[in-house]
This record gives C-alpha cells, structure tokens and sequence, in this order.
C-alpha cells in the first residue's frame, strides 16, 4: 500500500516524535546552524519511528510545514509543504504543536520574508479589504545578506485589489494567474532603499513588463511621473 494513504495510522506518539524531531531541526536553521536531515531521518527511524519508511517519515515532516504554514508561522525551508494533508492528521499535528507552545501567527504581520508575504497578501486579498491599510511610514531592513525590508501583506492585497485584475501602468490583463488570483507586482514608486514607504501612497500594481520598465528602462523616470500623474492616490514623498 501507498505510504501516503497510511497516512491516517499514525499512533499520537509516532506524531509528537515526529513533530519533536522538527521543531528541533526548525530551531537550527533558525539559528543559523545546520543539520543533515537524512541523519535526522535515520535516527528517527531507529527509536521512536522503527515502522516507518524514509520517505513515509519525510513525507511526514512535509505535513508539519504545510501546518505551520497555514498557522503562519515559519517551516523548515527544505521540507516543502505537501498539498494534500488529511483533515485528521492535520488536527492531530496542530495539536501536538500547539502543546509544544506553537501558536498562530497573525496572518496581517508584517514580514520580510517574500513567500509569507505574498501568502498573507493573496489570503487578505481575498476578502476584499475595503478601507486602505494604514502601511509602514519607514519600513525596516531585515536582518540579511542582501537587502530586503519589511513589509504590509495589506497592502499588497489592497493596491491589488485596487487594479481589479488590470496593470495601473498600462491597463492591459494581468498576464496569468496566481494563488488563483491575476498576478500584478506590487511596485513602490519611490524605492524603499530611498526611505520610500510602505503604503498605499507609493504603492502600484504593475504588470511584470511595466514593473521591469520602472527599474530598468531608457525612460524611467518619465515613466513614473506618468504614474504619479495618472493614479490618483499616490503622493510624492
């Protein structure tokens, strides 16, 4: 029988094991130290989890991201969420997560982390928020080897929902579709690097092809007094 559709025969100890052994792994990365989850894997296999095949137990760890992802809350970068997690067993990780002292994140948090960040926008963008996010005035660097900063999922969603599926550069489709939702690039036309904010007013939703045209093309400054002048809610900072 497939490992996957044994799934649901996990006893409550071989979850919490499980469970133990990735938020130990979740700490070190976290902390920047590394672990080799094949070791993992094996030393899981060789006391709490004798029964269970490497891929049964690495398709296990898969569950566990896509729980902590749907908590908001951060998952082993190397253990992809799986799609498919049976309503049972995802009860009994979160369960168990819980009891570990995992509690949910707030799905409006700021973050710096691009994944979270679109996932937290696509959900807001979802329900239709009406009123524009109040945003972040200076937005703060975080802590990287390259730049990035942190930022409004709300924002994000509002500016998008805002363009009602259209460029507000060139108004044409947005070219295909995301998280079930047109994809437009939320594009601050005063840089974030320049102390640019993160907010409403300096926020637009761009088409890749006009995205690329406010960074990289001959006219780009002409480029984006056009969108000032054009998109009324954007105000000079």
């Amino acid at each position: 029988m497939n490992e996957k559709k044994k799934d649901s025969d996990w006893s409550a100890s071989e979850i919490k094991a499980a469970v133990d052994a990735y938020l130990k792994m979740l700490a070190l990365e976290l902390s920047g130290q590394k672990f080799v989850k094949t070791e993992e894997n094996l030393a899981l296999r060789e006391t709490a989890l004798p029964t269970r095949t490497k891929g049964s137990v690495e398709f296990r760890m898969q569950n566990i991201s896509t729980v902590l992802m749907k908590m908001d809350r951060e998952f082993i970068k190397g253990y992809k969420p799986a799609k498919n997690v049976g309503s049972n067993v995802e009860q009994s990780i979160r369960a168990v997560l819980i009891e570990r002292g995992v509690q949910p994140g707030d799905p409006k948090a700021p973050t710096a982390d691009e994944e979270a960040l679109e996932r937290r926008a696509a959900a807001l963008q979802k329900q239709k928020i009406k009123e524009p996010p109040k945003g972040i005035k200076r937005p703060k660097r975080a802590a990287s080897s390259r730049t990035v900063y942190v930022r409004d999922p709300e924002v994000r969603a509002w500016v998008r929902n805002e363009a009602a599926g259209h460029c507000e550069g060139c108004d044409e489709p947005a070219p295909f579709q995301k998280l079930d939702l047109p994809y437009l690039e939320v594009h601050h036309v005063k840089p974030l690097a320049e102390k640019g904010s993160d907010q409403v007013s300096n926020a637009v939703a761009l088409c890749p092809n006009c995205h690329r045209r406010c960074h990289h093309s001959n006219d780009s400054e002409a480029f984006t007094k056009f969108l000032y002048k054009k998109i009324g809610r954007l105000t000079p900072e």
